[in-house]
């Protein structure tokens, strides 16, 4: 159904294909390949940021405080790093 006012039509609008293409500031003559890689990468940083968030309590703050807040994403960072480090070498031999 679509009604018109004014030569306007209200009717829905139809979604448009989404277009695979990115925007990039780098230089014209830079390789594909370094486009690809950088663009990978933003997937890598959106998967560490849902683990920051779902694992390990990023969003969990719930304090009023620049320097509570602060100490809180400290402290959440330090065990992602900790989390990374253990993943990259699970087998690795530990101090006791």
């Amino acid at each position: 159904m679509t009604y018109r006012i004014g030569g306007t039509s209200l009717a829905p609008e139809r979604k448009r294909e989404a277009r695979p293409y990115w925007l990039s500031s780098l230089p014209a003559d830079a390789a594909p390949e370094r486009l690809a890689r950088l663009a990978r990468l933003r997937w890598k940083i959106e998967l560490d940021y849902k683990q920051l968030k779902g694992e390990l309590g990023l969003d969990h703050y719930e304090g009023r405080s620049w320097l509570g807040w602060h100490h809180h994403t400290a402290l959440v960072s330090a065990a992602h790093g900790f989390l990374t480090l253990e993943r990259q070498s699970p087998n690795r031999p530990r101090p006791a």
